[in-house]
C-alpha cells in the first residue's frame, strides 16, 4: 500500500460521491447521535465559509426532521463569533437566512485581547519583551470561540458540531483544542471538493462556495497561501489521483508532522 493509499484509507475519503446520498447519510448520522446523547439539538459556529455553511445545512435538516418525527422541538443554534469587525460576516448571516437558523452573535475581541495581554505579561516575566506572534494569537481566537460554544451548548443541552474535513485533517490545518475540539464531525470523510458538491446540493449561496477559503485568524490570511498548496491538489490526492510529486511530498509531510492532532492523548 502506498502512502497515498494509506492516508486515503485512514481518512475514509471516497474517490467520488453522490451529493444526495451523502447528505442523507450525514443527516441520519446527526439524528441518531442526538437521540442517543439525549440532547436537544446542535450548535454550529458559522464563519461565513463553505465548510460551516454545509455543516449548518446538515444540522438544520437533522433537527427539523427530528422535531417532526419525535413530536418535540429540536434546535440548531447558529453562532456568529467575529473578532471585532468581521469583513465577511454578511456571508454568515446569509447562511443563517438560507437555512432559517436561530442565531446569536458573540464578539470574542475583548476576551482574546485580555488573554493575549496576560500571555505577554508572562513572556515579559520570562525575559521575552515582545508581543505574541499572530499565529499564537490566532490560536487564542480559535480556542476562545470553542470556550463560548461549549458554554452555550451546556446551558442549552446541545452538541457542538465541527466543520473539519479530510482536506484539513491531512494537513492538520486546524487549531488543536480549538476548532478541532468538538462533539461530532459530520464532514470528516469529505475532501474540500466534495464539501463544495454538498454545498451546491444544499443551496449554499454561490459567493460563499466560490470564495477563497480562510480560517479568519488574522487579516489577509488564506488557507492555500499559508499551506503552499491548492485545495485542487489536496482533493486530487485524497481521491487517489496522480498529483505533482512536490504536492504529494508536501501533503505527506504535513500528515506526518500533525499526527499528534489526530491521535488520542498519549498516556503511560
Amino acid at each position: 500500500m502506498s502512502k497515498q493509499e494509506e492516508i486515503i484509507a485512514a481518512l475514509g475519503v471516497k474517490p467520488a460521491i453522490d451529493a444526495e446520498a451523502e447528505v442523507r447519510k450525514r443527516v441520519d448520522f446527526l439524528k441518531a447521535y442526538i437521540v442517543e446523547s439525549g440532547t436537544k439539538g446542535l450548535l454550529i459556529a458559522i464563519s461565513g465559509g463553505v465548510d460551516s455553511a454545509v455543516a449548518a445545512g446538515l444540522c438544520k435538516r437533522a433537527t427539523d426532521e427530528l422535531t417532526a418525527e419525535q413530536g418535540r422541538e429540536y434546535m440548531t443554534l447558529g453562532v456568529f463569533q467575529p473578532y471585532g469587525e468581521q469583513e465577511d460576516i454578511v456571508h454568515s448571516y446569509a447562511v443563517a437566512q438560507t437555512f432559517g437558523l436561530k442565531t446569536v452573535e458573540t464578539n470574542i475581541e475583548d476576551a482574546v485581547d485580555e488573554i493575549a495581554l496576560e500571555t505577554e505579561y508572562a513572556l515579559k516575566a520570562m525575559g521575552q519583551h515582545r508581543h505574541m506572534t499572530h499565529q499564537g494569537k490566532g490560536n487564542i481566537k480559535a480556542r476562545t470561540r470553542m470556550v463560548i460554544q461549549y458554554a452555550l451548548s451546556f446551558e442549552n443541552n446541545l452538541l457542538v458540531v465541527g466543520t473539519d474535513h479530510a482536506s484539513e485533517a491531512i494537513t492538520g490545518f486546524y487549531t488543536k483544542w480549538g476548532d478541532g475540539a468538538v462533539d461530532i464531525a459530520p464532514l470528516s470523510s469529505l475532501n474540500k471538493r466534495q464539501v463544495r458538491q454538498l454545498a451546491s446540493y444544499l443551496g449554499v449561496p454561490a459567493e460563499i462556495i466560490e470564495k477563497a477559503p480562510t480560517a479568519g485568524l488574522w487579516a489577509g490570511q488564506t488557507d492555500e497561501a499559508e499551506l503552499g498548496i491548492t485545495y485542487e491538489d489536496n482533493s486530487d490526492y485524497l481521491e487517489g489521483m496522480p498529483v505533482r510529486p512536490e504536492a504529494a511530498e508536501l501533503l505527506e509531510k504535513f500528515y506526518r508532522r500533525t499526527a499528534h492532532k489526530r491521535g488520542v492523548i498519549p498516556g503511560i
